[in-house]
């Protein structure tokens, strides 16, 4: 994993979020996704995640001079795994919530804005449940919830497809 620090930067986390449906992009497509980062500030970010290997080259090419890279994330650098969260602290643990938070703020803000954002049209939702499970039953659902995801990833835009942004928090209630 890559250190906090370095996922949790406010641009690198937009930058790896455009990354989150398992489309790999090249940096002037990320400019496009991102319009509102500098063009220094997004190739210095890309560089840094490149350098830490939560970006990974997929293609090289030539253009105008230049060399274009095709980067995808590479989940095993950039996701905090077990091992990784029983290390955090518990400063370290409330930064990377309030990361994610202020992530899922953001997306729902930016949606908001758009004209026009239909919640019920566009099958926004948010909701909780509390289930009484054990270690065993929690392993398994969050199994099959990952699996039921990653399924997903990487199927391509086209007619009907809406890019959507599915978010999960679990925790002990009490």
């Amino acid at each position: 994993m890559a250190s906090l620090d370095l996922l949790l930067h406010p641009v690198r986390l937009r930058i790896l979020r455009t990354f989150l449906d398992g489309h790999p992009a090249t940096t002037a497509q990320l400019r496009e996704r991102l319009p509102d980062i500098p063009h220094a500030t997004m190739y210095r970010h890309v560089a840094a995640l490149a350098a830490a290997g939560v970006l990974e080259v997929l293609d090289e090419k030539r253009v105008r001079g230049t060399v274009e890279r095709t980067y995808r994330m590479s989940w095993h650098h950039a996701e905090i795994g077990p091992a990784d969260r029983a290390a955090m602290t518990t400063d370290d643990h409330r930064r990377t919530f309030t990361a994610f938070v202020g992530g899922l703020l953001a997306d729902f803000d930016r949606y908001l804005d758009r004209e026009p954002a239909d919640a019920t049209a566009d099958g926004v939702t948010y909701q909780q449940a509390a289930l009484w499970l054990t270690d065993d039953e929690m392993a398994e659902l969050l199994t099959t919830i990952r699996a039921a995801v990653t399924a997903r990833l990487g199927q391509e835009p086209g007619q009907g497809r809406t890019r959507r942004m599915i978010s999960l928090v679990t925790m002990p209630a009490e």
